[in-house]
């Protein structure tokens, strides 16, 4: 029972630094496009540079 004392504060606090952490990335802007990059990845572009 003594183990619960310290594991559920240690979880609620993991589960709040997750939490703050996805409203952080929401809030810069991370979750903007996502479809850009899927489509990025797709793009083929040489290099103009080497003949």
């Amino acid at each position: 029972m003594t183990g619960l004392t310290f594991l559920i504060p240690i979880a609620l606090l993991m589960g709040a630094a997750g939490l703050a952490a996805f409203f952080w990335a929401m809030r810069s802007g991370q979750y903007e496009d996502m479809d850009g990059a899927a489509h990025r990845i797709l793009i083929d572009e040489e290099d103009e540079a080497n003949p």
